[in-house]
């Protein structure tokens, strides 16, 4: 008896708005529940799979290998293995991924205001405040002074870092730098206050309220020496 053939199988088709509208355009590619999310964390440079959904409390590993897939598929982030002894498949951003970094840092700006107070069901990790204060360090460093912020808070630690960079340069890490220009130690609330602009960083030094540490020319001018 002859084998039945098989219909063909159609290729799945990314849902789209199919809006000839640039902001249409960019929730096609970004729009997804977790993308986001996930650009958030390779800021911090390249992941292995598992260090992402450990760092994505709530996401299922079926989304989190869809939602790579996608990115991947649509030019966002590339997979590529690292070589012996590690030999682990890391994902990162490219060139376009990493535009999405002023997206990132002015949604968590518009969306500060809505943390006022920590719900029992809220996951932190402490990197997650890295941005917010990004966004209260611009101007310092630049060319001349830039370098790495080791950064403490009650949640652990994190380093960013200030002044120009090369293009594609992780602008986050998680835990204290392998070599960090200056050291700085505040809370939670103040990292926030700082994002949300109700405050700047050298007021924040003269109240007491920041401490920083280092003797380089970015631990000085920090301090506001």
């Amino acid at each position: 008896m002859p084998r039945q053939q098989q219909p063909a199988t159609r290729p799945v088709r990314r849902r789209s708005y199919d809006q000839f509208c640039a902001g249409a355009r960019a929730l096609d590619a970004v729009g997804d529940r977790w993308t986001l999310l996930i650009v958030r964390e390779l800021l911090a440079g390249p992941r292995r799979y598992t260090d992402l959904h450990a760092d994505l409390p709530g996401v299922s590993t079926d989304v989190l290998a869809s939602r790579l897939k996608d990115m991947e598929q649509g030019g966002l982030v590339t997979r590529r293995r690292l070589p012996p002894p590690a030999a682990a498949s890391v994902y990162e951003l490219t060139e376009r991924g990493h535009g999405l970094l002023p997206v990132l840092a002015a949604l968590a700006e518009w969306g500060a205001p809505a943390l006022v107070e920590r719900r029992p069901t809220d996951a932190v990790r402490a990197h997650w405040f890295a941005l917010p204060l990004l966004r209260a360090l611009e101007g310092f460093g630049g060319a001349a002074c830039g370098g790495v912020v080791d950064v403490h808070l009650d949640e652990g630690d994190f380093h960013v870092r200030t002044g120009d960079q090369e293009p594609g340069e992780p602008v986050y890490g998680d835990g204290p730098a392998v070599r960090a220009d200056a050291r700085i130690a505040l809370d939670a609330e103040l990292c926030l206050a700082l994002g949300r602009g109700e405050l700047t960083f050298a007021e924040a030094v003269k109240d007491g309220r920041i401490e920083v540490s280092g003797e380089g020319p970015l631990a000085v001018e920090l301090r506001g020496a």
